[in-house]
């Protein structure tokens, strides 16, 4: 095994990858994955050979390791980088936003106060809600009004619009959200504000753009909460740009799909979801390649866990809840929870153990890195022998153990505990915090996860995954090769797509078809002016079309593909989802919405038999602590395992990037891909 380390923090390792060049000599793609701790690279040659990077993140600065990480790994020119950012989340976890103004309707200028009457908790007599993020006095009517079936009510005077823009200029905001009454139907009220914004050079949202659809809480978060993000995406992927020039840079979005940065830039919300987005669209095809097409996915970092179902296609959610804020725009359904390797364990004010939200982040870090004073879930793990100093990063990040002694000692005694009994009750809280998460995607929503297997990556999912398949009886668990970079793989095998859709509150009946097809085209053909502005030519993209549909009198619809009948595909998506459906009541055709796809180029992950001889014998011998017990365990050189080879439990199966903790009577074995697939 060779490594090289490269300036700035960061260490390259090659891999006998399994993937096929394309003969034609495929395009160098890197992939990138921001995370709260480390930054990850994928970098896939002509050759099709696969390298991985990894250096830390830099939370003031998130663009820097970026550009170190690909000038580092510079060896020819790439002709592709697709990002995966939490910019875009994080500045919404931290309210760090742009200062940003909001006009509407007159008389609905309080209506992201007002919202829904959910109550989150149902029993919770003080519940608490969050601040909008345009306050009141950044908040404006204009008179004016679009009926809902887009006939204009009372027309938009102009000289009103430049009289009000006169005066949001004078306030310093750096961005405008504008959401009229039913614009999805008749935008040419918000058109008209946009060109007037744009002669004073002011950033601005429209719904008709970010989301034409109704709800008007939903839609008018969703455009605010753009208009909000939008000056930050786009300073940051700016200086990317700059500092990538000939580069063709794509951001992964929520839905699993690329977005050139210029549509990304003016459309921040469809990053919010963007690393983990890439895991699942990895896994997925992982899964594939091993014959399984029911996986839970289940994505351990340094910050949070993200798990997500994937039950022959990924679970697709039209809305989202990030940091209290509905988003609603298509994202995979991936729920996140703050458990990770860098959460802090503490003793809280009943006097108990818990793990998290709270992160060490990259900087301090774990205690073990060498900076932070608090002791995490990546401590506890070294503390009981679960991880192995020489595979952490190839052996080039010093891991200081003595450091973690002292604080884990400490936070021993004010639990009443020894140390060991401390260490292993942070992994026991830190698996039941993702144990419910699993459940939520699972058995809340009526599946078995006895029917699926556990696929399992980033940094820290091989230490937790066995223990959490057994308590939930998930039969097995697969671990693929270069776990701890996996979603930066998935942005680069990611597929450039663009959501597009339109609400029309049609009752089936009294749509045609020939209706319905006109719709569905202009949504086509706005969606590839979009695209085509990026080089993408029409005849090299697919189009996907779906209807949102409703029983009349329901409050919400189920999706179904634009295929055959689409009411008698709805009665049986229904049926499906509810357990119930009704032929004989009037169906509502809701939204009409289109995906285009425009396949890339890249090469694609194949199963092939390892090549060469491989060690079956473990590297070393250690110790490590199981259920408060010293435990002799084989460690194994993942690298060095060659397909068909059977580890038996307790076990250390490490690699550059990540390590897989092998319980007492569990069993893993290598298959022609190189996975670890792993029963009991």
């Amino acid at each position: 095994m060779t490594s090289d380390f490269h300036a700035g923090g960061g260490v390259s390792l090659p891999v006998h990858a399994p993937l096929t060049p394309d003969p034609s000599a495929s395009p160098r793609v890197i992939g990138v994955d921001t995370g709260g701790t480390f930054t990850d690279f994928v970098i896939v040659d002509r050759s099709g050979n696969l390298k991985v990077d990894k250096r830390p993140s830099w939370p003031a600065d998130p663009a820097r390791p970026v550009l170190e990480g690909l000038a580092a790994v510079e060896e020819e020119a790439a002709c592709r980088v697709v990002h995966g950012t939490t910019v875009a989340t994080n500045a919404l976890l931290e309210r760090k936003v742009a200062r940003a103004a909001l006009i509407t309707t007159a008389g609905f200028e309080d209506v992201l106060e007002i919202g829904r009457q959910n109550r989150p908790g149902l029993y919770d007599l003080h519940p608490r809600t969050v601040p909008p993020l345009i306050p009141a006095e950044l908040r404006f009517g204009v008179n004016e009004r679009i009926l809902a079936d887009g006939s204009v009510h009372r027309r938009l005077d102009p000289n009103e619009v430049r009289g009000l823009l006169q005066t949001i200029g004078t306030l310093g905001v750096d961005s405008l959200a504008v959401c009229l009454l039913h614009s999805y139907a008749n935008p040419e009220h918000e058109e008209l504000i946009a060109a007037l914004a744009a002669e004073r050079n002011l950033t601005t949202s429209l719904s008709c753009r970010v989301l034409r659809e109704f709800r008007e809480f939903e839609r008018t978060s969703t455009v605010v909460v753009n208009a909000c993000l939008r000056p930050i995406m786009e300073g940051y992927l700016g200086r990317l740009e700059t500092g990538l020039p000939g580069v063709r840079l794509g951001v992964m979005q929520s839905s699993g799909g690329i977005l050139p940065t210029r549509i990304a830039g003016k459309l921040p919300v469809h990053t919010i979801l963007s690393g983990p987005a890439g895991g699942v669209i990895a896994a997925a095809h992982v899964a594939r390649e091993a014959g399984l097409s029911r996986i839970i996915t289940f994505d351990m970092g340094g910050t949070s866990t993200d798990v997500s179902l994937y039950d022959s296609g990924p679970t697709i959610a039209s809305e989202k809840v990030i940091a209290g804020y509905p988003v609603r725009v298509p994202v995979i359904d991936i729920h996140t929870v703050g458990a990770g390797g860098g959460s802090i364990a503490f003793r809280d004010s009943g006097g108990g153990l818990k793990v998290g939200p709270m992160s060490a982040g990259a900087d301090p870090g774990p205690v073990c890195y060498g900076r932070g004073d608090q002791v995490t879930v990546t401590d506890a793990h070294f503390f009981l022998g679960r991880m192995e100093t020489s595979f952490f990063l190839g052996g080039l990040m010093k891991v200081e153990m003595e450091r973690i002694r002292e604080p884990m000692g400490k936070l021993a005694s004010s639990l009443g505990l020894d140390p060991v009994g401390a260490a292993q009750g942070i992994l026991t809280v830190a698996n039941a915090v993702m144990e419910r998460a699993i459940r939520v995607i699972s058995i809340q929503r009526g599946y078995n996860p006895r029917d699926f297997t556990l696929v399992t990556f980033g940094g820290a999912g091989g230490l937790h995954a066995v223990e959490l398949a057994q308590s939930l009886n998930i039969p097995s668990v697969l671990v693929p090769r270069n776990a701890g970079v996996f979603s930066a793989l998935g942005m680069a095998l990611a597929d450039v797509t663009r959501d597009v859709s339109q609400t029309i509150l049609r009752r089936s009946d009294d749509l045609t078809r020939e209706e319905r097809d006109a719709i569905l085209a202009d949504l086509i053909r706005s969606g590839m002016e979009e695209l085509s502005g990026e080089g993408v030519r029409p005849e090299d993209v697919t189009a996907e079309a779906f209807l949102d549909m409703r029983y009349v009198g329901q409050s919400h619809e189920v999706r179904v593909p634009l295929a055959g009948d689409p009411v008698e595909a709805f009665h049986e998506a229904h049926q499906r989802t509810y357990g119930f459906s009704r032929r004989a009541s009037r169906v509502e055709v809701v939204t009409v919405r289109a995906r285009l796809i425009h396949a890339t180029e890249s090469p694609r992950i194949t199963a092939l038999p390892a090549a060469g001889e491989g060690r079956r014998t473990p590297a070393k011998r250690g110790t490590l602590i199981h259920r408060g017990e010293p435990t002799p365990a084989d460690v194994y050189d993942r690298e060095e395992l060659p397909y068909g080879s059977v580890v038996e439990g307790p076990a250390l199966i490490g690699e550059w990037t990540s390590t897989t903790y092998l319980p007492r009577g569990s069993r893993a074995r290598v298959d022609a891909a190189g996975n670890l697939i792993i029963g009991w």
